[in-house]
């Protein structure tokens, strides 16, 4: 019986005692029990009576949710027991039918043998050949007859593979495109802030250019007042872009303008771009479902977040690529997070910026650093490569084909890209000796003709240093761009 029903009872039973430990004390006593005690041991009585027929009422309840519970729990076992026998039935009676379908194909297997020994003695009389001969002979007309129509079954099945893998690559392609689509808005190089009064140009500049000075060699940007209600912007690390963007216009907003003034708030909002971009870089492993990196690494990824590649942000397109990548990854079953590891870290050495080199070069040593699996590294490696050396290279091509390439996910200003590519070479046809000039990979690489007559071999290294430093030194550009000159010596006589 439950502890709650317990103590009531133990309560009932004291206050009986008690009334009759006080009703026979006073006649021990020889008293006369009076009225108001009479009354009294009657009422403790009467309430222990009363409790008690509760107690008891609640003892039935309570016994009765127990064998309905019981009994439900009893009907339970019984149906799982009738369900557990059915079952066992089925299995007997499948057993039953497969040992019936053996003995049929032994009795078949049987029939054939005998045939087939039936068949050669037949031939063996007729052709008056002994039974192995007979045998070899059969044997070969069967194999030949087999081997063409292992022949057709083959080159069919070839040609329907063939169809059906390159409708099922294109529903493969579709659907992880499908799940891992995402939105984003193309942008410029170049930052603009805008000025509600062109007047605050002035305070910009400072005296004798002062401010102006001071902001550009604080921030490492360049400040252009082209356009009367803007102010632009540009700069190579499109971080700086940023934190100048928000100091010019937090300066602006403050209305003090001046060199320790700029100092103060360059640095505050320096402070605050490192928390910003650690915090981008954390949410964009998030997202994909990579956890764990090193700090360093997470606040490297951050930087995409003011990194484009022709206008397409960074940390969008690392976030699809991975997306796709992943799913193409189960689809195929290849190795999902070393796929999705590489996918997400595939572009770092796009903000490598301490080291010269192209992007892929420079996020490989970058990896190093931090212990990356071989296996990511070499994914990463080779995600522009013609022919990657594993599956999961392949799905990191694929995946960065898809999201780079598809309508609508980057934008080229043609106009300034053709203006870019002319610079580039005006640049350099500006110097003696040059003759022609071709900006190629799209500007990542300026190819200079000279004449030798007037640029010999010393002079063609001098020059090459003297284009990229005039280059450097007047033009902005995404990465680096490789200056090379080529002399030829052309020697022509005449024989008459």
């Amino acid at each position: 019986m439950q502890l709650e029903l317990i103590l009531p009872i133990i309560t009932s039973l004291g206050a009986v005692a008690l009334a009759y430990y006080l009703f026979t004390r006073k006649t021990a006593q020889g008293g006369k029990v009076d009225i108001e005690t009479s009354e009294k041991a009657q009422s403790i009585l009467l309430n222990a009576k009363d409790e008690a027929i509760k107690i008891k009422e609640k003892a039935e309840i309570a016994a009765r949710e127990i064998r309905n519970k019981s009994l439900e729990t009893e009907k339970k076992a019984e149906r799982r027991f009738d369900d557990l026998y059915h079952k066992i039935k089925e299995v007997d009676e499948r057993d039953k039918q497969v040992g019936i379908l053996i003995e049929k194909w032994k009795r078949k297997n049987s029939q054939v043998e005998e045939a087939r020994t039936e068949q050669l003695k037949k031939l063996e009389e007729v052709a008056g050949l002994p039974k192995e001969e007979a045998k070899r002979i059969v044997m070969n007309r069967v194999e030949q007859d087999l081997e063409s129509d292992i022949a057709k079954r083959v080159k069919n099945a070839e040609e329907a593979i063939q169809a059906e893998v390159a409708v099922k690559s294109k529903e493969l392609l579709v659907d992880a495109m499908h799940h891992a689509s995402t939105d984003y808005v193309a942008e410029y190089t170049i930052t603009t802030v805008k000025l509600a009064d062109p007047d605050v140009k002035g305070r910009i500049i400072g005296k004798e250019g002062r401010n102006i000075k001071a902001f550009e060699d604080i921030t490492g940007v360049n400040v252009d007042f082209e356009n009367e209600d803007e102010v632009r912007l540009s700069s190579f690390d499109s971080v700086r872009r940023e934190v100048a963007r928000i100091s010019l216009e937090q300066l602006i907003k403050d209305g003090r303008i001046h060199p320790a003034r700029i100092e103060e708030i360059v640095r505050k909002v320096n402070n605050e771009m490192d928390r910003v971009i650690f915090e981008a870089g954390t949410e964009l492993c998030q997202k994909v479902g990579v956890f764990n990196l090193p700090k360093d690494l997470v606040k490297k990824l951050g930087n995409f977040k003011y990194r484009t590649s022709y206008g397409q942000n960074m940390i969008q397109h690392t976030l699809e690529e991975t997306k796709i990548g992943v799913k193409l990854a189960h689809e195929v079953g290849a190795d999902v997070p070393i796929t999705k590891l590489a996918c997400l870290l595939h572009d770092i050495g796009k903000v490598v910026t301490d080291k010269e080199g192209n992007h892929i070069e420079l996020a490989v040593d970058y990896l190093r650093r931090f212990n990356i699996p071989q296996a990511v590294l070499t994914a990463v490696a080779e995600h522009h490569e013609d022919k990657p050396s594993s599956v999961e290279g392949v799905l990191v091509q694929i995946a960065d084909s898809i999201s780079g390439s598809r309508p609508g996910a980057r934008y080229e200003d043609y106009e300034n890209y053709i203006r870019r590519m002319r610079d580039l070479e005006d640049a350099a046809m500006a110097f003696e000796g040059v003759e022609k000039v071709f900006a190629i990979s799209a500007g990542r690489e300026l190819r200079v003709v000279v004449n030798a007559n007037v640029v010999n071999d010393a002079g063609a290294v001098k020059l090459s240093n003297d284009i990229a430093k005039k280059i450097e030194d007047e033009q902005t550009f995404p990465g680096t761009v490789k200056v090379i000159v080529i002399r030829e010596l052309r020697a022509t006589a005449t024989a008459s």
